[in-house]
């Protein structure tokens, strides 16, 4: 260590992935004053003040969780603790999902995003309730439940926050609504100008009537001619029906149409996700854009702000009912062990989220100058477990897990406990 040290902290010998910066080798990155200083490689140990080797790991910019419910308390037991989900669990920035509505939102900037040592941004939720009870209650998600000219307000009051809007597109509701609710979140997409982030695969019940005529296989179709180039379609790999493969499994011919004219695809893990059904997907061709945890308090063991429902009426079935321990870090291991590459994961979790949420300027990228958000990530080969709500199993041959991240040079080990543990096959 040299008395007059030129960095901060010297993160040493890892295989660093920036796919923003075309770099993937190994380098040494280096941090002044919580800034990326260096990204080079054999800097000298002597420069730094602090120096961790992190040899045999892999350095990427800080992974953007796109996918995450961290309205705490607001929400109910729906919401988790955001630094949880982020910092604790390797992840440097979160994007909540209709977690805060139009009524809502000072409460998050103020409760949430300001006092999180995660960086924290929001999709405003379409619809004037928000996420309360993670959408435990559907009837008050209807046409009467939306105000476009004051949710498109305060999206535009508030920018630098809102980055998008949420909102869902499935059979319980339209066997309700019909399309009126879509309609009316792609006209706030529109006005604001962000991207419209659309949950597919049945969420809701059906009511009593049935589907009133609706069906769950053309929810697809005429959804997607609503959507501009950038709207996000969510949940490819659901398990649920309404998803990107139909009742007769096969891949909707539209997704594609769909992509080729600028539509998004985002994983949303989750509990919705099928390996069954990603396979089919991926080997049409359809390849996510982004991928997020959809880690919630009705997927993972976290204590229940009293008074909350205990569980749902059909808690096995229920399509919040999930395994306990997940990560955005284990849904990585599971595009790789789909067959995706590191290289085509990577860019999921980096630079196409910070393209998403109209901040490629900011994040995504370790580039000299930037804020020090650095992901750490360990990789362990062998055969591993992997397992989803429909009880399908694949074998990981490689599993990643958190190390630590920086997060504007600030180190966070990943502590939380809702981490999974490696299930050796």
């Amino acid at each position: 260590m040299s008395i007059s040290a030129t960095f901060d902290q010297l993160l040493r010998g890892g295989r660093v992935i920036c796919p923003a910066s075309s770099i993937d080798g190994i380098r040494d990155v280096a941090i002044r004053n919580g800034k990326i200083a260096a990204v080079q490689p054999d800097i000298l140990p002597t420069s730094a003040r602090e120096v961790i080797d992190v040899t045999g790991k892999l350095v990427l910019p800080g992974l953007i969780d796109t996918h995450a419910h961290v309205y705490q308390y607001v929400t109910g037991r729906f919401g988790m603790n955001a630094d949880m989900v982020g910092v604790q669990s390797g992840v440097t920035t979160l994007v909540d999902q209709g977690g805060a509505s139009c009524m809502t939102l000072p409460g998050f900037r103020h409760f949430v995003a300001e006092p999180a040592k995660s960086r924290v941004y929001a999709f405003l939720s379409a619809y004037l309730v928000g996420g309360l009870e993670g959408h435990y209650y559907p009837q008050l998600y209807s046409p009467d439940g939306v105000d476009i000219d004051a949710t498109v307000k305060a999206a535009s009051a508030n920018s630098d926050l809102v980055r998008g809007i949420k909102a869902h597109a499935e059979i319980g509701g339209f066997a309700r609504w019909g399309i009126r609710v879509i309609e009316m979140a792609a006209e706030i997409g529109r006005r604001t100008d962000l991207p419209v982030y659309v949950h597919f695969g049945q969420l809701w019940g059906l009511p009593e009537s049935g589907t009133n005529g609706e069906d769950v296989d053309t929810i697809l179709q005429r959804v997607i001619p609503l959507l501009r180039e950038g709207d996000v379609l969510a949940h490819p790999f659901t398990r649920h029906p309404g998803g990107f493969v139909n009742r007769e499994g096969e891949v909707h011919p539209v997704i594609q149409a769909a992509l080729d004219r600028g539509l998004k695809v985002d994983v949303g893990h989750g509990s919705h996700f099928s390996y069954r059904l990603a396979k089919k997907a991926l080997a049409a061709g359809i390849v996510p854009t982004t991928l997020g945890a959809d880690i919630h308090g009705y997927n993972t063991h976290v204590p229940a702000p009293a008074g909350t429902p205990e569980q749902h009426e059909d808690d096995e079935n229920h399509p919040f009912a999930g395994q306990a321990k997940f990560s955005l870090v284990q849904a990585m291991s599971s595009m790789l062990a789909l067959g995706l590459t590191l290289e085509q994961v990577v860019p999921m979790v980096t630079s196409n989220p910070a393209q998403m949420l109209g901040r490629a300027d900011e994040i995504g990228a370790l580039r000299v100058g930037r804020e020090a958000d650095v992901s750490v990530i360990t990789q362990q080969t062998g055969r591993f477990i992997l397992r989803d709500n429909e009880k399908n199993e694949v074998i990981a041959e490689r599993l990643l897990q958190p190390a630590f991240c920086l997060r504007a040079g600030t180190r966070y080990d990943a502590v939380a406990s809702i981490l999974p543990q490696a299930v050796a096959a």
